[in-house]
């Protein structure tokens, strides 16, 4: 009967193993499916997707954004557009078609967070007192 028990466990476990390979094989690291469908990204030359992937703006040499998978320098061209402009969430791209703006987090809004006047008088308080 001890065996019959043990058996029945492990068909039990082994069962659960497809389940448990398809969650750990999701990678927690990848981005929304709105990042990543291309429908909702400007397009360039030939209908190539025109999506702001990172920015490098070193404190020596050239600014160098990466678009659509292309590392374009600061006053270079994608396709017909040339990279006018770039910070550390915007590319900016003068075309034929006009300007477009190309954002690193387009969905996220980026807000400063003022602290009310209460909390600054006692932090300024505070380290005056430290001194």
């Amino acid at each position: 009967m001890a065996g019959l028990v043990n058996t029945a466990s492990l068909l039990a476990l082994l069962s659960l193993v497809p389940f448990s390979a398809a969650l750990a094989a999701a990678d927690p690291t990848r981005p929304p499916a709105s990042w990543l469908s291309q429908a909702e990204a400007p397009t360039g030359v030939a209908g190539t997707s025109l999506r702001l992937q990172s920015v490098l703006l070193p404190q020596r040499g050239r600014p160098v954004a990466i678009i659509g998978g292309q590392t374009v320098p600061l006053g270079s061209y994608v396709g017909v557009a040339r990279l006018v402009s770039l910070t550390e969430r915007e590319a900016v791209l003068q075309g034929p078609d006009g300007v477009t703006r190309l954002y690193l987090t387009p969905d996220v809004d980026k807000r400063m967070i003022v602290a009310p006047a209460a909390n600054k008088a006692r932090q300024a308080a505070q380290g005056k007192e430290k001194r």
